[in-house]
């Protein structure tokens, strides 16, 4: 279905085994990266479709990053955050999702 991604206050996230994430555009953006693929004044597709598709991270470490993503959204303007829960035999493939997506100096 074909939509204008750049108008919509959603963006999909999409993994390298299929999986579909869709969550506030504006929760993504503590990534420098997807931040620059959806920017409406880029010549990313994906500004146009609202659709990241990530060949390189799979679904069960897109997930945690997307938690991750509303976890910081939700409590950004918090001081006192609990850290969040990562499963350790996921650490090194989210350490590398992170690093890929700009955010590991967020961890």
């Amino acid at each position: 279905m074909a939509h204008n991604g750049s108008h919509s206050k959603y963006a999909t996230l999409v993994s390298s085994d299929g999986f579909e994430f869709v969550l506030l555009r504006e929760a993504t953006f503590i990534s420098p990266a997807i931040k620059s693929m959806l920017d409406p004044k880029s010549q990313f597709a994906e500004s146009k479709t609202g659709r990241c598709v990530f060949e390189e991270i799979s679904g069960m470490v897109l997930e945690k990053v997307v938690e991750y993503f509303q976890y910081w959204y939700k409590n950004k303007e918090r001081e006192d955050v609990p850290d969040m829960e990562i499963p350790v035999e996921l650490c090194l493939e989210i350490l590398t999702a992170a690093d890929y997506l700009g955010i590991d100096n967020h961890l």
